[in-house]
């Protein structure tokens, strides 16, 4: 019966940690959306704009950097991957405050490809996690 009940203690456990690998991809999923459409404003992206994209990609790096403790193995070399393009992207948010006409379109292109980047690690982390959890089932 214990052993039971440490097993069902540990699924739980390892599926609110699947749940907010989850969670972080979809933030950062929609971190790129919002540098998209602020970098479509027929205006342009506003310092206000650009200045809270900054604080969520920081916010989002926090969250990844928190949830690396409860990772093993590839899944935590993809969280560690997803952190350095979340900085990447942090920063060169900030550089695009200081930029204006070509020098912004190209820091909004690096600031792309970073966000896009850490997409990418992230849900490479989703796929290696759900891959380990299949494995164990077996």
């Amino acid at each position: 019966m214990a052993q039971l009940a440490t097993a069902s203690a540990k699924s739980g456990a390892e599926a609110k940690v699947k749940d907010a690998i989850d969670n972080m991809r979809s933030a950062a999923q929609d971190l790129h959306k919002q540098i998209i459409d602020a970098a479509a404003k027929k205006s342009g992206a506003t310092k206000a704009d650009i200045a809270a994209l900054t604080e969520k990609a920081k916010s989002l790096a926090k969250s990844v950097r928190a949830s690396i403790d409860t990772q093993q193995g590839n899944v935590a070399e993809h969280l560690n991957d997803a952190i350095k393009h979340l900085e990447a992207t942090q920063a060169n948010l900030s550089d695009s405050l200081k930029a204006t006409g070509a020098g912004f379109d190209t820091s909004v292109k690096k600031v792309l490809a970073e966000a896009r980047a850490s997409v990418q690690r992230l849900s490479e982390a989703v796929a290696e996690r759900r891959a380990a959890n299949s494995a164990k089932k077996s």
